[in-house]
C-alpha cells in the first residue's frame, strides 16, 4: 500500500521462515506498526531476506509508495534473531513460512508450541497441508491454525485462515481480527481442502492452459492474452460470481440460467490433466521467453509490484459502494 499503517498498541509478532512468502510477511508486519521479531534456521536465508527487505524499501521510496520517514519506521521495527525462543519472546501471533513438508512442519510447531507465549496464536503460510495432522498430539494445538497468504502477501491481501480440527474457535476470530487490522483480507473457510481455495482454481486454470498449447488450439501468448487483456481486467475488480452478476441486466440468476446448458456442455468438454512432463514445461519455457522477450524477471516483477500498488490504491479510491 501507498501509506505506511499505524496502530496504537499494535501486537509484538514473530514471522519464522524467511523464503519468498516469510519475507514478505516482515513488510505486512512492520508496515503495519507490529514489532516484527525474525528468525530462520539457516543465517544465509536471513541475510538474503534482509538484502531483499532493504532493496524493497529502495524501490517504494524510488517509486513514490513510501517516504523515507516511512521507510526507516518499517526498518526500525524489524529485528533479527539467531535463536527461536529469542524471536518468540513476547510475541502474540507467530506467522510460520518454513519448508512444506509435513514431518518439518510438526517438527516445527513442536518447538513452536514449546518454546512461544502460552497465549500466542501458532499461525502457518502452509499452501495446502492440513494443520490438523500439523498440530496432532500439540498440547497448544486449540491454538494452531492456517494463515495462508497470496504471493506476495505485502501486495496481494487475501489471506485464506482455516482452523484444525482441535482449534478453538476465539482463536478463528482472533486471527481473522489480527489479520484485518494488518490490512490484509481474511477469508475463513469452514473445512479443510487439499490446496485450499485459490491454488484449487489456479489449478484448474493452469491445467486448461497447458491442454490448450499442447493441443495447438493457441500459443502460450494466446492463452496468457485472454487472461491478461480480457478476463483478468474483469477479475482485478471482482470474481467469477461478481462478474456473473454484471453481465446480465436480471444479475447472476438471469445469467447461469441462460448460459446454463452452454456452461454445463463447456464443462463436460475440458481437458483432462495433462501429463505435464520435462519436455511440456521446457516448450512453456522457450515459449514463454520469446514472449517476455527475455526481459529480466526482476524487471517484470518490479513492474508487477508497482502496476498491483496502483490497482489496489485505486480500488481503495474508487468503490461501487
Amino acid at each position: 500500500m501507498s501509506s505506511v499503517r499505524r496502530k496504537r498498541a499494535a501486537p509484538d509478532v514473530a514471522v519464522v521462515g524467511t523464503g519468498v512468502i516469510g519475507r514478505s510477511w516482515i513488510v505486512v508486519f512492520a508496515r503495519a506498526g507490529c514489532q516484527t521479531r525474525v528468525f530462520d534456521s539457516d543465517p544465509k536465508q536471513l541475510r538474503k531476506a534482509l538484502a531483499w527487505l532493504e532493496e524493497d524499501l529502495q524501490l517504494d521510496r524510488k517509486d513514490g509508495f513510501l517516504s523515507v520517514e516511512q521507510s526507516a519506521a518499517i526498518r526500525r521495527r524489524i529485528t533479527l534473531h539467531r535463536q527461536l525462543g529469542d524471536a518468540l519472546r513476547g510475541v502474540s501471533y507467530v506467522q510460520e513460512s518454513g519448508p512444506e513438508k509435513m514431518e518439518l512442519k510438526q517438527a516445527l510447531y513442536q518447538e513452536l508450541d514449546r518454546q512461544a507465549e502460552p497465549k500466542a496464536i501458532l499461525a502457518s503460510s502452509t499452501s495446502g497441508l492440513n494443520m490438523s495432522e500439523i498440530a496432532r498430539g500439540l498440547n497448544g494445538a486449540h491454538r494452531c491454525i492456517v494463515a495462508h497468504p497470496v504471493n506476495p502477501p505485502h501486495l496481494i491481501p487475501v489471506v485464506e485462515v482455516l482452523p484444525g480440527r482441535e482449534t478453538d474457535p476465539q482463536v478463528v476470530k482472533r486471527t481473522a481480527a489480527f489479520l484485518k487490522g494488518m490490512g490484509q483480507k481474511p477469508v475463513l473457510m469452514n473445512h479443510y481442502v487439499k490446496d485450499f481455495l485459490l491454488n484449487r482454481m489456479q489449478a484448474a486454470l493452469i491445467r486448461e492452459a497447458v491442454q490448450l498449447v499442447e493441443h495447438g488450439v493457441t500459443d502460450v501468448d494466446g492463452v496468457d492474452a485472454v487472461i491478461r487483456d480480457g478476463l483478468g481486467l474483469r477479475w482485478a475488480l471482482m470474481g467469477p460470481f461478481g462478474v456473473a452478476n454484471t453481465n446480465a441486466d436480471g444479475g447472476v440468476r438471469e445469467y447461469f440460467t441462460r448460459y446454463r446448458e452452454a456452461y454445463i456442455e463447456g464443462m463436460n468438454d475440458l481437458y483432462p490433466t495433462p501429463s505435464f512432463d520435462d519436455a511440456m514445461i521446457e516448450r512453456l519455457g522457450r515459449a514463454t521467453d520469446k514472449m517476455t522477450g527475455r526481459v529480466p524477471r526482476a524487471k517484470i516483477r518490479r513492474w508487477r509490484d508497482r502496476m498491483i500498488h496502483k490497482i489496489r490504491a485505486l480500488k481503495e479510491r474508487d468503490s461501487p459502494s
